[in-house]
């Protein structure tokens, strides 16, 4: 899901959006088209991501506000999982 609103704050089609995951996860992270493809149709049910363009089976997205508000709480819940840990294990330090 992040990493798919990350991609998503461009204007982007779903073979776009899989390419911008993996370069953006540095490879960490590959979205199959059958996961991208329902993620995409439950963001755009719930408002968070909204069809741009569409050109017979190729449709483009872009994030909504809803959208950057979800990936921005999204952000800061990640890093303070990272202060947590770093705070509460001494392995991290």
């Amino acid at each position: 899901m992040y990493y798919i609103l990350i991609a998503l704050t461009e204007e982007c089609c779903g073979v776009d959006i899989m390419e911008k995951v993996q370069r953006i996860s540095k490879g960490r992270v590959k979205v199959g088209p059958g996961t991208l493809y329902a993620m995409l149709s439950k963001f755009e049910d719930n408002g968070i991501i909204r069809r741009t363009a569409e050109d017979g089976r190729r449709k483009s997205y872009v994030i909504t506000e809803y959208g950057m508000e979800m990936l921005r709480a999204e952000y800061d819940r990640l890093q303070m999982m990272v202060r947590d840990g770093r705070e509460a294990a001494s392995c991290f330090r």
